[in-house]
């Protein structure tokens, strides 16, 4: 692939950006989410396109997790290889966003949320991914074993010792979530986004009271699986596709699309559809218009999947 030299129009392609809660932090409204498509097992070359395509087009926040994949690491070792072959020049202009939580390494200390976990795991991290820091550091899940000041404790630390900018905490519980943006804020280090699986057919975030929280407490919220993992596309209103995600059935399985559910999504259908937009669209387009949300994150299998994602955000 050529050597790469970004679109001089990338801030002019009609990305919108939000401010992340009370920060200096603007986030675009669509970021593009490294869960899926960019482990080893990936086409890298197509992932190179991906992430191009992504950047030219004024998406400028990157979403990792020290185990996304597959296998675990592999996303960030992809993002190090992009770094080197097409984004270091752009260094400065991008937001990367990785976390912490999930099980990552055998033995007592690679998983959940004690001080050795979180900093050994973001050390691994910098490395696989060829940067001195990161822009963002999440607390990928709750722990209820390890005491929340040790956790947040390691979250200031890290932020203190220049590994990452920013800290941020991914679907804690509400009063948990409480606590943590109290902790942070006294020790100088504001929980800058919370991250929470927020969509048409998954509204704990709105009824739990989370996202009432972060826009009272001035917190981001950036909404992680918006398209329910391709549910709220057109890829399963006729049936599960033999190439699609279900099929494989990991973490969509075939017994999850009941005739309820596929009704449910026809109807969502018809309504985009007499609105003159996709499903897509317009289940993008429902979870940005809520007060608070900062950003959605979007997966991508090819820079067509994401064109039309980013039509959401077209004026």
């Amino acid at each position: 692939m050529e050597k790469y030299t970004a679109n001089t129009l990338r801030y002019e392609n009609g990305m919108q950006y939000n401010r992340c809660g009370q920060s200096g932090i603007l986030l675009p409204k669509v970021s593009l989410g490294f869960w899926h498509n960019f482990g080893s097992v990936d086409p890298y070359e197509r992932s190179r396109e991906i992430t191009r395509y992504a950047f030219d087009h004024g998406i400028t926040h990157f979403d990792l997790a020290n185990n996304y994949g597959p296998p675990y690491g592999s996303a960030e070792e992809t993002l190090g290889r992009l770094m080197e072959d097409d984004f270091r020049p752009y260094r400065d202009e991008l937001f990367i966003s990785t976390k912490a939580g999930y099980d990552m390494w055998l033995g007592p200390y690679g998983n959940w949320g004690s001080r050795k976990y979180l900093m050994a795991s973001l050390d691994q991290s910098l490395r696989r991914m060829h940067l001195d820091y990161v822009d963002l550091f999440y607390s990928h899940r709750y722990d209820p074993e390890t005491p929340i000041e040790e956790t947040l404790q390691a979250l200031v630390d890290i932020v203190r010792s220049g590994k990452a900018l920013y800290v941020g905490i991914s679907r804690w519980p509400l009063e948990a979530t409480r606590k943590a943006f109290q902790y942070l804020r006294r020790r100088d280090v504001p929980c800058l986004i919370y991250q929470g699986k927020l969509n048409m057919l998954n509204r704990e975030p709105l009824e739990e009271g989370i996202l009432d929280l972060c826009r009272e407490s001035g917190v981001g919220f950036i909404s992680f699986s918006p398209l329910a993992q391709g549910l709220l596309t057109d890829r399963y209103l006729n049936g599960i596709p033999e190439d699609s995600r279900m099929s494989r059935g990991k973490f969509l399985r075939p017994d999850m699309l009941t005739d309820e559910l596929q009704e449910q999504l026809r109807e969502l259908n018809a309504k985009a559809q007499a609105q003159g937009e996709t499903l897509a669209e317009m289940a993008l387009r429902w979870i940005l218009q809520h007060e608070g949300v900062t950003s959605v994150l979007v997966g991508a299998s090819s820079t067509t999947q994401l064109q039309k994602n980013l039509r959401c955000v077209s004026t």
